[in-house]
């Protein structure tokens, strides 16, 4: 999952979402559990506190109040504890648990505590040797003999011990099942964009060429994604062959009359007027040719999925420049280029090779190398390309005159055949690919052309 990308998106939000509920329900589970452990405490306690009420509204000469069946009730500072004081002005009266030695119990009514519907009151208090104590008391009106406050007392380290126990619980469960919804989101988001991933898949197969169109069943949320894509591809397909057929139709209807001009201009050689005509015809063909070129370089480069095996291009080049020059004896030598392949039409390739490798040939003394190169770019999406250099070992060029013979129509030597428009085609037909042609000097001392490439 990239950073900023939808997966991410997706994942955090449903994790984010999930540990909030998660959270949310833990916190009132664990009030809920706490309620009901203070309700079933409080229900220990309203047991006792009812016998100690029996006992001072009824007692008995032979069993004191401190007969609840409780231990814990006897045992110094245990933490359960009993309280019975009476309340009549001038009677002072106070009898207590053996457990609370020689201390007392604070009053909740001297707290504030407001008496619940059985007139009861329940509250946390502190006790003997700083304990924290559940405290449940009522107050009795026995008439004549006298107004009672009734109070009973728990250690409330065991609701503390209780809860912390099922918090612990809690946590531990909440802790797998938020670890299995993180592996489960991961789960869905993965499945659910795996029809995105086909799509870009499928995207850089067309764009590499080994694929023409988006094929397989899509959901019906990306079905239209797949379906326009497709039909933009066909729509490219046509536009491209409709723009080849009209750069045709345009170069047939443009060079027959020009051929005618020239041809009528040239039967009046001597003529002023027949020169001009033939001077600006001949500039008039030149622009033609160019816009025609671009034109025509601009409708092939166009085209999406096109892909080529240079090794059979660059060696069929080479035997046809050995023949092209055999006459002085040029060798054209070619390294190996297994398995490197070029993102565009044979055509282009063709015709950038070959107009390098043909320069090198008119310029090189007796040999011409090339060299086919699998690199990755330089630039940020570091992308893999082809870089074929072309070296030969004529005289070379001066930085000056690598610049000049990079400009359209430029020539250094007019002995030389050629219209001068070689170079500056393959400078615009390799950016047209991204690419870039490159002019240097050669290990041989002639001239190095290093062409680049996207590479398949």
């Amino acid at each position: 999952m990239r950073f900023n990308s939808l997966a991410l998106r997706l994942f955090v939000s449903a994790t984010v979402w999930a540990v909030v509920i998660l959270l949310i329900t833990g916190i009132v589970l664990s009030s809920v559990y706490r309620q009901a452990v203070e309700r079933s405490f409080d229900r220990r306690l309203g047991v006792y506190l009812r016998t100690l009420v029996a006992d001072v509204a009824a007692p008995e000469e032979d069993k004191g109040p401190q007969a609840l069946g409780e231990p814990l009730f006897e045992l110094p500072l245990s933490g359960w504890y009993w309280q019975i004081t009476r309340l009549d002005p001038g009677k002072p009266e106070l009898r207590a648990s053996r457990s609370l030695w020689d201390g007392g119990l604070p009053h909740l009514e001297d707290q504030g505590v407001a008496p619940g519907p059985d007139g009861s009151r329940q509250g946390y208090v502190t006790g003997p040797e700083d304990q924290k104590l559940r405290l449940l008391e009522r107050n009795i009106d026995l008439g004549d003999e006298g107004r009672y406050l009734v109070a009973v007392a728990g250690d409330a380290a065991e609701i503390t011990d209780e809860i912390r126990a099922f918090d612990q619980a809690l946590l531990a469960t909440f802790s797998i099942l938020a670890a299995v919804l993180l592996l489960t989101t991961m789960f869905q988001v993965r499945f659910g964009l795996a029809p995105l991933k086909r799509i870009t898949d499928s995207l850089a197969a067309i764009r590499s060429g080994n694929a023409e169109r988006l094929s397989g069943n899509f959901p019906v949320e990306i079905a239209p994604l797949a379906r326009e894509t497709n039909a933009l591809i066909d729509s490219n397909k046509e536009i491209v062959e409709r723009a080849r057929t009209h750069v045709g139709n345009l170069a047939h209807a443009l060079k027959t009359p020009l051929s005618v001009i020239v041809n009528e201009a040239a039967a009046r050689s001597g003529d002023p007027l027949a020169d001009k005509v033939q001077e600006q015809a001949a500039i008039m063909r030149d622009q033609v040719a160019r816009h025609l070129e671009r034109a025509r370089i601009a409708a092939r480069a166009s085209v999406v999925g096109s892909i080529t095996d240079i090794a059979p291009v660059v060696e069929a080049l080479a035997r046809t420049m050995e023949k092209i020059h055999r006459d002085r004896g040029i060798t054209v030598d070619v390294a190996r280029t297994d398995a490197v392949r070029f993102r565009g039409e044979r055509a282009d390739l063709e015709e950038m090779v070959g107009n390098l490798v043909d320069n090198a040939c008119k310029w090189a003394v007796s040999r011409v190398a090339i060299e086919v190169l699998r690199e990755c770019g330089s630039g940020e999406a570091a992308e893999q390309v082809v870089r074929l250099v072309v070296d030969d070992d004529g005289r070379g060029l001066s930085p000056a005159e690598r610049e000049q013979v990079a400009r359209r129509g430029q020539r250094l030597d007019e002995t030389k055949p050629g219209s001068g428009l070689g170079l500056s085609i393959v400078t615009e037909l390799a950016a047209l690919y991204g690419g870039e042609l490159k002019l240097g000097a050669a290990p041989s001392g002639g001239l190095r052309a290093e062409l680049v490439l996207p590479a398949a």
